[in-house]
């Protein structure tokens, strides 16, 4: 899993106005909770890129005042003219506790019915993983190699060793449609 850094001061005083003057100083109040104490913070707007503008999962660990903290993105809002960054939660991170993280899938391998001509169509780009940090992937790797027209993988097709997929079962997560040009190749095999 990737591990993005941040630094943030602790916040002296709490509400409106200290939240108002912050986001004038360009940063971002935020709140870290989770084992047992909770931090009041401020991060610099800019550091938030890293998270924001990438689509894989990542922890964060967060220095405050020189005590670093591995948390997780909870909850973020932004603002709803500008869309900047308007405040942000962050859940500190046990070993012991397992934790809910969307999680990206990602194929491998060329699937014969693409190769037939049909279409892989993802139903399910994120699915939603349980699972003890160490153990959380940064993507959930799906073989299609074996996948023919019309043919699909299923959230209980996806072997998951040290995590809990939460989606249904029964969903489905990749199917190889038939197009129009693998329709006619068909066909023309059957009538040969």
């Amino acid at each position: 899993m990737r591990i993005v850094s941040m630094s943030g001061s602790l916040r002296e005083n709490v509400g409106k106005k200290d939240a108002k003057a912050l986001r004038r100083e360009d940063k971002v109040p935020c709140v870290m909770y989770g084992k047992g104490e909770q931090y009041l913070f401020a991060v610099p707007q800019t550091q938030f890129q890293r998270i924001l503008f990438n689509p894989e999962p990542c922890f964060v660990e967060i220095d405050l005042n020189g005590t670093k903290h591995r948390a997780m993105l909870k909850d973020i809002d932004f603002h709803p003219v500008t869309e900047i960054v308007y405040h942000c939660d962050f859940y500190e991170l046990s070993d012991e506790k397992p934790i809910v993280m969307s999680i990206p899938v990602h194929t491998t391998g060329t699937s014969t019915g693409v190769m037939k001509g049909g279409k892989l169509v993802y139903k399910q780009k994120r699915l939603n993983v349980k699972a003890l940090p160490a153990n959380m992937p940064s993507e959930i790797l799906i073989d299609i190699t074996n996948l023919d027209i019309a043919q699909r993988c299923k959230v209980q097709d996806i072997p998951a060793d040290n995590y809990c997929i939460l989606n249904p079962k029964s969903s489905e997560v990749v199917v190889i449609n038939s197009t129009r040009a693998a329709a006619m190749s068909s066909d023309t095999a059957e009538a040969e």
